[in-house]
């Protein structure tokens, strides 16, 4: 049974070896923290933490480190979040506002993320089943090149270049443009994709030959409609990884694959429980189902018209919570009134 005054021995660990990097022995315990007891009494608190499974000697030395069972409680019970200070706002404010669409913001928010923390930023794209496509434009070039832009009411924007077999005259471009407008415009992306496919079961009807053109341009749209549907991660920060190769015990490999295949950090983060402020955090070992026990990741829900995601951090165990979880709860916050701003001015 862990006392009061062995949790807060427990924090003083935590924050610490966070900031030392260095296994923390009851005598600078006493040094450093207002205990107002012995290092005898210390280290006897500490026993019992290590009896509980929440510190651990790396070696032989007297020091002790959190485990990742440890990290857990100091999340859940000891660690209040730590103020962002006014210089660390105005550098959210500073990346996150001006004119851009949804793609951009995103990128603009986990650089600004990765930069205030110096972990790896991740960002969930809203889900965009239920956005409605509010425009579809047709852009043709030259040499049968053709620009095919749709725009969500979500601030969703993709630009996909179609190349076909040969450059249509303003009478094609015309039917072209109508058909896909009433394809898809005014419709949620599910029902948009639904009526795509409808239209696209008959392309081998005989009577149609002569629009393959037109075929043509509704499959490319087809495939930009199911990118809509898809779930995505924007990330930045990769490189601070192999900054920071000593603070984990194993390879870093299997983050690297995660970072590069994507689904397995979507599906941890949408399963991570948050808690009654929209925060969540996945710590070493129970990150074992995905592959990922030499890591924690700490994440925010953020608004987006309508529908929820998450943006976050994903790093080695041994990080600063409080200020992570602080800072994704900030560029969260930012982030929802940036979209909730741009969905009013619309």
């Amino acid at each position: 049974m862990v006392t009061d005054r062995g949790l807060q021995v427990l924090r003083a660990i935590v924050q610490d070896y966070v900031d030392t990097h260095e296994p923390v022995g009851s005598k600078s315990i006493v040094e450093r923290h207002a205990f107002g007891v012995s290092a005898a009494t210390i280290r006897n608190d500490m026993a019992l933490l290590e009896d509980e499974d929440l510190i651990a000697a790396p070696h032989t030395s007297s020091g002790r480190v959190p485990t990742d069972k440890g990290y857990r409680v100091f999340v859940d019970h000891l660690a209040g979040l730590r103020p962002l200070t006014p210089a660390q706002r105005h550098a959210i404010a500073s990346f996150l506002d001006g004119p851009g669409d949804l793609d951009d913001l995103l990128v603009r928010t986990v650089r600004a993320l990765t930069q205030l923390t110096g972990q790896v930023a991740l960002v969930q794209y809203p889900s965009f089943a239920r956005a409605s496509v509010s425009h579809v434009e047709l852009v043709p070039l030259d040499a049968g090149r053709l620009i095919v832009i749709l725009v969500t009411d979500t601030g969703r924007v993709s630009q996909r270049l179609v190349l076909l077999r040969e450059e249509l005259d303003d009478v094609v471009m015309t039917r072209a443009r109508t058909t896909v407008g009433d394809l898809i415009v005014g419709r949620s992306v599910r029902d948009g994709v639904q009526r795509v496919e409808e239209f696209l079961s008959t392309a081998d009807d005989p009577a149609r030959r002569d629009d393959a053109a037109i075929t043509a341009i509704v499959r490319f749209v087809a495939e930009e409609l199911d990118e809509f549907r898809q779930d995505r991660l924007v990330m930045a920060g990769a490189a601070n990884l192999a900054r920071r190769e000593s603070d984990f015990r194993g390879s870093i490999y299997p983050l690297l694959e995660a970072i590069e295949e994507q689904v397995t950090l979507l599906r941890l983060m949408s399963e991570m429980v948050a808690d009654e402020h929209g925060l969540a955090t996945s710590i070493g070992r129970e990150n074992a189902p995905f592959g990922l026990v030499e890591a924690s990741i700490v994440a925010s829900d953020y608004d987006a018209t309508g529908s929820r995601a998450r943006i976050g951090l994903l790093g080695p165990t041994r990080m600063d919570y409080p200020s992570n979880l602080a800072a994704v709860r900030a560029v969260a916050r930012y982030l929802s009134r940036m979209l909730d701003d741009d969905e009013n001015a619309r």
